[in-house]
């Protein structure tokens, strides 16, 4: 209703309500002129009534329409955006499936020219009998058999059968990834996992890193066998976040590694398209790479800190540690031996290190522990984090697929 209708039926029963008032008691003579106006009163108080009852049941009528059109709205908004999203979960889909489709080529290339310049650097084959210089002479009384293919040979292999195992085991897929737990302390918790590498020759035969790292390193292997190390972490890392799993590896690089341009600059590249897998790996350097390393090394580390990378240092020999070249590349952990932290003759500037440590936001972790005793020992010296068989062996990574 408009105003002017309002003001129309309002003035109709005032005008009737005050007529009746007047004319009543001309009408009835006999009657009290105050039933009259009592009587007008009364019918400006029904007109009133039933104008207020008729002006709420127009705004209920209203208020009914608006609230159907804005239902209808919000209908039509709500499809409109059921519409959008889903345009934009196919195109982030696409996008993502074409993001995840180039990490993958590029890991793809890394891994292939790994294995392209391992190949180029295999030593020619040793002829079928005695031909390997380290190899006995049967005995008197012994068969003289054909000599077995070296990484099927029976017994502890030779310098020889092993870097043709490794050389092999690289190229039929035999690296495995073995997770060993970082526990935080007295808790037990895992926090971190290490990443190591094993390698499995043709016959089965496990060769562990102290009989191969040496041999790799002589033949100007090891920047390649850590390069390939370094995307099976890669890998692994992607795995566990497809299986929304927030875990944090370290991965030993060495010196060789980051000096290593034809590797750190596709693998630089790869991570600056893979921002999310920074804050999951932890490379670890150890104390020598650091003094030795030099200019490149410490240069690589700066690139890598840019992108977010943290590190630690390990196989630390010497308490003489610079905390501010730590800082400065972002440096989060230190590895101390068990042994180290437990010598008496280093327990005061253990106690130091520990408080500067604890100061300047970088976590000490002690590793090697292998027994309870040990542990309390270490608990004493109120270090935070442990690391050794007592929490738990080295164990086989599920393989990422």
């Amino acid at each position: 209703m408009t105003v002017l209708t309002h003001i129309v039926y309002a003035l109709a029963y005032i005008v009737a309500g005050l007529s009746i008032g007047v004319t009543l008691p001309i009408v009835l003579p006999a009657s009290d002129p105050l039933l009259g106006w009592l009587a007008g009163v009364v019918t400006i108080l029904g007109g009133a009534l039933i104008h207020d009852v008729v002006t709420r049941l127009e705004r209920e009528r209203l208020a009914s329409r608006r609230i159907h059109r804005l239902h209808a709205t919000v209908e039509a908004l709500a499809e409109e955006l059921a519409r959008h999203r889903a345009t934009v979960a196919e195109e982030g889909e696409r996008h993502g499936a074409a993001m995840g489709y180039d990490a993958v080529m590029q890991e793809v290339k890394l891994l292939q020219s790994l294995v392209t310049r391992l190949t180029e650097r295999r030593a020619p084959r040793p002829p079928a009998g005695l031909a390997a210089g380290d190899r006995r002479a049967p005995a008197s009384g012994e068969a003289l058999a054909p000599a077995p293919p070296p990484v099927q040979a029976a017994g502890p292999m030779n310098d020889s059968s092993v870097l043709e195992a490794v050389r092999d085991a690289l190229g039929a897929d035999r690296i495995d990834i073995y997770l060993q737990p970082i526990v935080s302390l007295p808790q037990r918790k895992h926090r971190f996992y290490e990443v190591f590498s094993r390698v499995r020759s043709a016959d089965g035969q496990l060769i562990m890193p102290d009989r191969y790292l040496d041999i790799a390193e002589r033949e100007g292997l090891i920047a390649t066998i850590d390069n390939l190390l370094l995307v099976r972490c890669i890998q692994l890392i992607r795995e566990t976040e497809r299986r929304q799993h927030s875990i944090v590896f370290f991965s030993n690089i060495s010196a060789a590694t980051l000096s290593d341009g034809d590797f750190m600059r596709p693998f630089l590249e790869l991570m600056t398209r893979n921002q999310a897998l920074v804050p999951k790996l932890v490379f670890e350097l150890s104390q020598e790479d650091l003094r030795t390393g030099g200019a490149v090394t410490l240069g690589i580390l700066s690139q890598l800190s840019r992108l977010g990378f943290h590190f630690s240092m390990d196989q630390v020999t010497s308490l003489d540690i610079d905390v501010e070249m730590l800082l400065r590349h972002q440096f989060r952990y230190v590895k101390l031996d068990r042994a180290l932290v437990l010598d008496p003759d280093q327990t005061a500037r253990v106690k130091d290190l520990r408080r500067r440590f604890a100061a300047e936001g970088i976590d000490l972790i002690v590793e090697k522990i292998e027994t309870e005793n040990q542990l309390i020992e270490v608990l004493d010296t109120g270090f935070d984090f442990g690391q050794g068989y007592l929490f738990g062996e080295p164990r086989l990574s599920r393989k990422p697929g």
